[in-house]
């Protein structure tokens, strides 16, 4: 791992030699146990380089993953990385598991039909080590993913939102339009909002000349739908239903203004420097201008935002004055109090882009000065904790200037802070570093132009102050005219992980700090500095001794652990176990530890296998039962950028779609064919008795195919099934909205209609569920009178197929044998290879190439000499093709470049 040399200083030295050793000590204690949190708790991040930035159904997303540690160098710590897949209302679709090597790690996401469909979408990546500290910071991603097979509606929607004494009333006006984009004019549209996973309100109208609907949603008094789901069903005159849903999220339209002091507090008569953030209640900035006015309105001071709602001042507060920001946004003037001015010590900084320093000056109040003079006082500036620069300073004057190399930190968020002689810390400050000689990626083809199907060869030469480097890249090719997009709204790997990596909170157009980077961008990446949450410990915690618990270790592989042990609950010890992966030529045996425990490990198997443990080898092995450990996983995702979510994506994603209809069209498809006979009944809740009261109709029904690839029942359950809040503690369901409201009265569970415990859910192989019935409501109050519940989970089994009569020694095989179990762990999702065609010169064409993802290469690896090249076909498509490389070297450099050439 890559060390970073500690820098210790000494400012205006005037000690004794009793005070000078005092304040060694206090120093390396700081130094000491922030090393001691780096050592044993090192960090790691996740990035994700996709193909694309968007997709439609049916496509595939292509992925690789870099996972760093300290420094961003690849991680030795985990060998293992997830990636998952959310939906707009944070429900898990898909999680893949992935074999970490060197740091990197492949896979892609198909996205079929029958589990996607057109919507905003999030992808997460973290590794079970990132389990231990905050998910703020894992890594995350927005995908939208669009419709082009079988569409039937192209929709536009504009949302206002308006406050109406204490409800909020959104207006949303809806145009629907055929494939064709002709308006659906004097269309009937049934409509229905979802609200806490309920209908919130329905309604039916239908469109004018123009294909135009408008809905009403005024929310409750002080419940604003945050997160609803408005779905509207458009009769299309052949009997037929088309629908559409949009994201509903009400606001009262008020701006949040925040005021951030450089270094955390006004001073009293000195020069401050003030952050200020104004955002709209959908968390995007927006552009304010005002003055700064003293109590009696003068003014003295005038403020403007220079990028996404962000922006600085300077003030230089008086004694005995109170100081506000007056802002006008809509035609609405408002005021915001600055925070009170204080006698105090902070910490600025200024960091010149040509500079090799940050220019540092600590200042102090004039009576903070007199009370505090020649006292000791220390700077510490860190990076992903790990110190990379130390001083200690004597305060004789107001100001004290130092200036501190840029080379001691790598690339990244460098956070520097004050502690007083008590080794409280007591002013703090983020300062960007940015090192734009680390690498320096260039792409070269061998033309200037190319035509259709041509082979393009590319060359990467990859340098890091300006000597060759050997490094690890992915690449991909697109067809621009196709796939446009605005980069400074990309999230690539500068942005990922020398930023929002270590930063908490939403970061608007992370990647507009490294496109095309100048004095102005630099500049409002340090203003962003000011006000950005940072916090990936606290120094009061680690100097008390009191580190941030540990609970997983990195993983290094796929483990199956557990314990053996009697029927009476006794552990076996030296037991012989057997491992086996069922189809497959994979088998392990051990034995079982002093106190029952075993545990296979390097295990490698395929997602979706069967493993089979067992006791057989043991004698009187009938008497033996196996308990198999938990699986750690992460907590349920929210979106942290839910303020980028797309609510037109037909219209954003336009020029795909109308390319996917044509690529798709000439895929082998079937419709729909209706045969009508005498229909095979399913089994559901209306086979039982004890059922019968409930509604015919559930409000929500999972069909048996959404389980597919399900290991874990009860895990499937709590994901599909978002209208119920599984309590870990009580282990049990309960109803979302009477969870939130604060009631405790769990849902019944039925299973085949008998009444079980939450723990018989995984005694169910998911592959075996026909179904699974939710319903909120018991309308005759049959089965929560008699089981004291609220709301119903049924889970229907599939029948079994008539068959000859089975033996005595056949049923018994079919039961469950303690001494063995048979499931089906999370293994190892299945690599595939991009497929990119080649074309012979003046080869006949057969059929159109419309691919959007021209070449992708997860797999580039420079030579000594720094180079690369590789080749691959044009698409049909003429217009510009663009061409990202993103990569690190071993020691933590990071690169990213972008190259364009045109196809004609």
């Amino acid at each position: 791992m890559k060390l970073t040399k500690i820098f210790i200083l000494i400012f205006c030295f005037a000690f004794t030699s009793a005070y000078a050793q005092q304040d060694s000590v206090t120093l390396n204690n700081i130094i000491n146990k922030t090393k001691r949190l780096a050592d044993e708790q090192p960090l790691e991040k996740v990035y994700l380089h996709t193909d694309k930035p968007y997709y439609a159904v049916a496509d595939t997303i292509w992925l690789k993953a870099y996972v760093t540690s300290q420094n961003n160098v690849p991680s030795p710590l985990s060998k293992i990385v997830y990636v998952e897949m959310y939906n707009a209302v944070d429900s898990l679709i898909q999680t893949l598991k992935l074999p970490v090597k060197n740091g990197m790690a492949y896979g892609n996401i198909p996205l079929p039909m029958n589990t996607y469909k057109q919507g905003n979408y999030y992808v997460r990546a973290y590794t079970l080590w990132m389990l231990n500290f905050d998910s703020d910071y894992f890594f995350s991603k927005n995908i939208l993913i669009g419709e082009a097979i079988n569409k039937q509606l192209i929709t536009n929607i504009n949302l206002t939102n308006l406050a109406a004494e204490k409800s909020i009333k959104t207006t949303a006006r809806i145009q629907f339009k055929d494939i064709n984009k002709k308006p659906l004019a004097n269309k009937t549209v049934n409509w229905r909002v979802f609200h806490n996973y309920d209908v919130f309100t329905r309604g039916k109208g239908t469109t004018d000349a123009n294909g135009y609907l408008t809905v009403n949603i005024t929310s409750k008094p002080d419940d604003p739908i945050k997160k609803g789901t408005l779905v509207a069903d458009v009769s299309m005159g052949d009997k037929s239903l088309a629908s559409a849903s949009f994201n509903i999220r009400q606001n009262d339209n008020g701006i949040d203004f925040q005021l951030f002091p450089e270094g955390g507090e006004l001073l009293l008569g000195v020069p401050n420097q003030v952050g200020i953030k104004a955002v709209k209640p959908n968390g995007l900035g927006t552009d304010v201008k005002g003055t700064i006015i003293d109590e009696k309105n003068a003014e003295v001071g005038t403020f403007t935002t220079s990028f996404a709602g962000i922006g600085s001042f300077f003030i230089t507060p008086e004694p005995n004055k109170s100081y506000k920001a007056k802002f006008t946004k809509d035609g609405i003037t408002r005021t915001v109090d600055l925070p009170k001015a204080k006698d105090g010590i902070i910490i600025q900084a200024t960091n010149p882009a040509a500079a090799d320093a940050i220019n540092i000056r600590v200042l102090a109040s004039a009576a903070f000065l007199e009370a505090n003079k020649d006292k000791g006082f220390y700077l510490i500036g860190q990076n992903s904790n790990v110190i990379a620069y130390a001083a200690k300073l004597s305060l004789k004057n107001q100001v004290v200037n130092a200036k501190i190399p840029k080379q001691n930190f790598p690339s990244g968020i460098a956070q520097l802070t004050l502690f007083d002689e008590k080794s409280d810390p007591i002013s703090e400050r983020l300062v960007f570093v940015l090192h734009s000689d680390a690498m320096n990626l260039a792409l070269k083809a061998d033309l200037p132009t190319y035509k259709p199907r041509q082979k393009v060869k590319l060359t990467l030469d990859a340098k890091s102050k300006g000597q060759p480097i050997a490094a690890d890249f992915s690449v991909s090719v697109t067809d621009e005219t196709k796939v446009p997009v605005d980069e400074n709204s990309e999230v690539t790997i500068l942005s990922s992980l020398l930023l929002t990596s270590d930063l908490k909170g939403y970061v608007e157009k992370p990647n507009y700090y490294f496109n095309k980077t100048d004095e102005k961008k630099l500049a409002d990446l340090d203003r962003l500095m000011l006000t950005q949450g940072y916090r990936r410990f606290s120094y009061k915690e680690i100097l008390a001794g009191r580190y941030p618990k540990i609970f997983l270790l990195p993983e290094q592989g796929i483990t199956i652990s557990g314990t053996l042990r009697d029927l009476t609950g006794m552990p076996i010890r030296k037991g012989v176990m057997r491992m086996m992966v069922t189809g497959k030529p994979i088998a392990k045996e051990i034995t079982t530890s002093n106190v029952g425990v075993f545990n296979f490990t390097d295990l490698n198997f395929p997602d979706s296998s069967q493993v089979v443990v067992t006791a057989r080898s043991n004698p009187n092995y009938n008497n033996l039962m196996i308990m198999l450990d938990g699986i750690p996983s992460a907590a349920k995702g929210t979106n942290l950028n839910a303020p980028d979510e797309v609510e037109n994506i037909d219209t954003l994603m336009s020029s795909y779609l109308n390319n996917s209809q044509k690529q798709y069209r000439f895929m082998r498809t079937l419709k729909t064919v209706e045969i009508k006979g005498a229909g095979i009944k399913r089994p559901s809740h209306s086979d039982h008795a004890a059922l019968v009261g409930l509604s015919q109709i559930p409000d929500r029904f999972i069909d048996g195919a959404q389980l597919s690839g399900c290991n874990f029942l009860l895990e499937c359950l709590k994901v599909q099934a978002p209208s119920f809040t599984f309590d870990f503690n009580e282990q049990k369901f309960y109803i979302t909205r009477d969870y939130n409201q604060g009631v405790r009265t769990p849902a019944a569970i039925f299973l085949n209609g008998m009444f079980v415990d939450v723990n018989a859910i995984n005694t169910v192989n998911a592959n075996d569920v026909e179904s699974i019935e939710l319903f909120l409501n018991d309308p005759l109050g049959t089965v929560d009178r008699t089981y004291n519940t609220r709301g119903v989970i049924v889970i229907n089994s599939k029948k079994i197929p008539k068959g000859e009569k089975m033996s005595k020694q056949d049923f018994l095989d079919m039961i469950p044998k303690k001494y063995e179990v048979k499931y089906s762990p999370m293994g190892y999702s299945k690599e595939r290879t991009f497929y990119s065609p080649k074309y012979l010169p003046n080869a006949p064409v057969t059929s159109n190439d419309l691919r959007t993802t021209i070449y992708w290469n997860p797999k580039l690896v420079t030579d000594e000499k720094g180079n690369i090249s590789f080749e691959f076909n044009n698409a049909d498509g003429k217009g510009t093709y663009k061409a990202v490389v993103e990569g690190i070297d071993k020691n933590g450099n990071i690169g990213r470049t972008v190259f364009r050439y045109v196809v004609k």
